[in-house]
């Protein structure tokens, strides 16, 4: 983890405890990393509730309750299925803030319609639902650090609104 994503973390944990929310994450391409840098601050336990990796599209289905629908029509990596991800992780977790990360972290993967870099972000902020894309330049661990950067640079940006 870089210094910034631990700020970072430590922040939105700041954030989180001062409004008594907890935060629940749902991954594909960054692994578990999101859960890692929440996980790394201390005293995380007040306010992280779960993490779930769903690497795969039947893990998708089968732990966050993403539509088999969703997946066939616009794929894994889409604001649809991302959408349904963090929602999926906000009821399974109890949790007032969900983030949901699906993309292509490469070298392999990608398609001129969603190439390597492409990663699709949802949050789910106390009822309120929204998706933001990013196309991230890199080597997948480039993708994967920038993408855990994103997440909890925007989940603050969202939460001071």
């Amino acid at each position: 983890m870089t210094a910034d994503i631990t700020q970072l973390a430590q922040l939105l944990g700041n954030t989180l405890a001062a409004k008594g929310w907890h935060i629940s994450c749902a991954e594909s391409c960054t692994g578990g990393g999101v859960g890692y840098a929440i996980t790394a601050v201390s005293g995380s336990s007040a306010w992280f509730k779960k993490g779930f990796i769903t690497y795969s599209n039947d893990a998708k289905q089968e732990m966050l309750n993403v539509s088999e629908h969703t997946l066939a029509q616009y794929g894994a990596v889409s604001a649809q299925t991302v959408q349904e991800m963090a929602l999926g992780a906000s009821q399974r977790a109890k949790a007032e803030v969900a983030v949901a990360i699906s993309g292509i972290a490469g070298p392999d993967g990608g398609s001129p319609e969603k190439p390597v870099g492409t990663v699709w972000f949802g949050f789910f902020i106390n009822g309120q639902s929204s998706t933001e894309k990013l196309l991230i330049e890199g080597d997948r661990h480039d993708v994967r650090i920038k993408a855990i950067e994103f997440v909890l640079s925007h989940t603050l940006k969202l939460l001071a609104k």
